[in-house]
Parts: C-alpha cells; sequence; structure tokens
C-alpha cells in the first residue's frame, strides 16, 4: 500500500489498482491547496464539517461514501470493506462561542486495503467508546490518528486508546501546519510521549508499506509523514 499524506486528516492510500482518499478538507477554508489527484473511493467521516467533508476537489469521478451513513455492520465499497463507528465532536469544547453551533456527529471508520486493515479517527472529540475500543483490539494495522489535542481527542485518551487498539503503525495526522487556520497542538506534542527510537520522521509525503513489512507483532512505530498541500 501507498500511503500519502496531503494535509489534515486526508491522505491517499492505493492498493490493488484502488485508491481512497480520507476526510477531504475545504481548500480556502482550511488553508490547505487543494488535491487536484484522482481518487476511486473517497470516505468522509461527516457531511457537514469543512475541514473533513469537501469532495469537489478531488478528480475523477469517485464514489463518495460518508461513514456515518454506512450499515451498522458496515458494507463492501469498491471491494472494500468499511465500517464506520459513530462519534462526536468534542463535548467539552465551545463550539457556540467560537463558531455559534453545537458539536457534530461524525464517525471513526475502519477498512481493510492490501491486505492492511486501517482505522481513521474521524474528527472524534472526546476518549473512544469502551465498547468501540473492545471491537478494534487487535483488529487494526494502521491507525490514522489524531494528534492536535485542542476540540479532538485529548492526547492521554489517545494513549489510552492506542493502548487497548494495539496498532503496528501510528501515522499522525490533524495537528498543526503553518499553512493551516485552527489553532491546535504540533505534532511534537504527541511524538515526545514515545522513545525517540520508535518514532520515524520521513522527509518525504508518502511511504509504501505492506503486510510483511509491518512492525512484528507487539511493536509498534509512529511515522510522520510531510504534508504535500
Amino acid at each position: 500500500m501507498k500511503i500519502k499524506f496531503y494535509a489534515h486528516a486526508s491522505f491517499r492510500l492505493e492498493a490493488d489498482g484502488i485508491a481512497v482518499i480520507t476526510d477531504p478538507y475545504t481548500p480556502g477554508k482550511s488553508g490547505f491547496a487543494p488535491i487536484n489527484e484522482a481518487a476511486d473511493l473517497v470516505i468522509m467521516s461527516s457531511r457537514t464539517d469543512d475541514f473533513h467533508s469537501d469532495p469537489s476537489h478531488i478528480d475523477g469521478s469517485p464514489t463518495i461514501i460518508n461513514a456515518l451513513e454506512l450499515p451498522a455492520d458496515g458494507a463492501v465499497v469498491c471491494g472494500i470493506p468499511i465500517r464506520g463507528f459513530e462519534a462526536y465532536e468534542s463535548r467539552t469544547f465551545d463550539y457556540q462561542a467560537a463558531s455559534g453551533r453545537d458539536p457534530d456527529a461524525n464517525a471513526l471508520y475502519h477498512f481493510t486495503l492490501g491486505g492492511l486493515r486501517v482505522l481513521h479517527m474521524g474528527d472524534l472529540g472526546n476518549p473512544v467508546d469502551p465498547a468501540q475500543l473492545a471491537e478494534l483490539a487487535g483488529q487494526v494495522d494502521i491507525l490514522l490518528a489524531l494528534t492536535g489535542a485542542h476540540a479532538t481527542i485529548p492526547l492521554d485518551d489517545l494513549d489510552t486508546a492506542i493502548a487497548a487498539i494495539r496498532p503496528r503503525v501510528v501515522i499522525p495526522m490533524h495537528y498543526w501546519h503553518e499553512r493551516g487556520v485552527l489553532k491546535i497542538e504540533k505534532v511534537d506534542a504527541f511524538t515526545q510521549r514515545f522513545p525517540a527510537g520508535q518514532v520515524t520522521r520521513l522527509d518525504t509525503t508518502e511511504f509504501e508499506i505492506t503486510p510483511d513489512t509491518l512492525p512484528p507483532p507487539g511493536e509498534m512505530r509512529v511515522v510522520v509523514l510531510q504534508q504535500a498541500r
């Protein structure tokens, strides 16, 4: 599988002739450049968030899925099994003061591509539900993890989720970048919680991983990608 980090919570994952793009942001409002690349499938954690649900700048004619609208036991789309886990934006962050609205529902979503099981954390703003943690435990190879803290899952609660889910690779997302408009934590706030030898910082926007090149069972690596947009 090839994994490319665009910006914020948006990635392109490609394997077996299928390209998936996650949580595309709105370019103007987010501060990030348009993606302007093609995909077969776009998965969004909701339809209501400018930072997670704008497929207008994805090329081609992709199938677009809102993870909140999937059946409870998931569905197979473009040959890819996908399941959503309902969540909410932070119930402690004051959205009324910040933007005049209430917290929105969104979803974590789990899918399998290229023999690898991926969990995208959507825009979760609270601890992961214990029942969801129990279902996801041992079922995730690659975790696309929210690491900006403010208005998303607190880092202490993220630590708890990682310990319960036991992913083999964690890729940080949704953290501060100079081109972005959100005042959230830098990625270092997350990576400094791990021994230096457990963190790989790449000078590229993408990398390739297969089931054979995952860390051994019981081990985990944090892989930080450069931002492409």
